[in-house]
């Protein structure tokens, strides 16, 4: 299974888009987006990938609340599961706690990976390349034994994507 982990896609639509497409080109399933997508055009984005997606709102969403009955859009912490994969998504990094098999979040704009209790958490830093010169997403490919977690990156004016793989055994 593998599932393209975005966040913090801000005013950047057009590295919305390329994030999404090269998620997509990778062989993403499923897409998940933790917040700030900024707007109902990178929504649709999404919906237009005919991937199954589910986004959380943001700190800086609000003005998309009046959107949440039109797309699968939660507050966070929003538990979904994806076959037999519990997933617990948030924006703000306040719901850290190992009950599901997986916790992403974002808000923080810089990527990490860690393995805690079984649990891998993860954020997968910032679409917009604000607060560094990165436009970043991850493609999460789980296994029976492995999670594989491609980090992909790229200076917003390069066309090539840079990508570092990190692997935790599952427990």
């Amino acid at each position: 299974m593998k599932i393209g982990i975005l966040s913090d896609s801000h005013h950047r639509t057009l590295l919305h888009r390329e994030a999404i497409y090269h998620l997509l080109e990778e062989g993403a399933e499923y897409l998940l987006h933790a917040g700030d997508i900024d707007s109902q055009e990178h929504i649709e984005m999404l919906k237009e990938s005919q991937k199954p997606y589910s986004i959380v709102f943001g700190n800086n969403d609000n003005h998309l609340k009046g959107l949440a009955s039109n797309y699968p859009i939660y507050q966070e912490p929003h538990y979904i599961k994806i076959k037999n994969l519990k997933i617990k998504m948030m924006h703000m990094p306040y719901y850290m706690t190992p009950d599901a098999d997986l916790v992403i979040s974002g808000h923080t704009h810089y990527f990490a990976a860690d393995m805690k209790n079984g649990t891998l958490f993860l954020n997968p830093g910032e679409v917009c390349a604000r607060e560094k010169k990165l436009s970043e997403c991850v493609l999460l490919t789980i296994t029976d034994e492995l999670w594989s977690v491609e980090y992909f990156f790229r200076h917003p004016d390069r066309e090539l994507w840079q990508s570092k793989e990190y692997q935790f055994i599952k427990e």
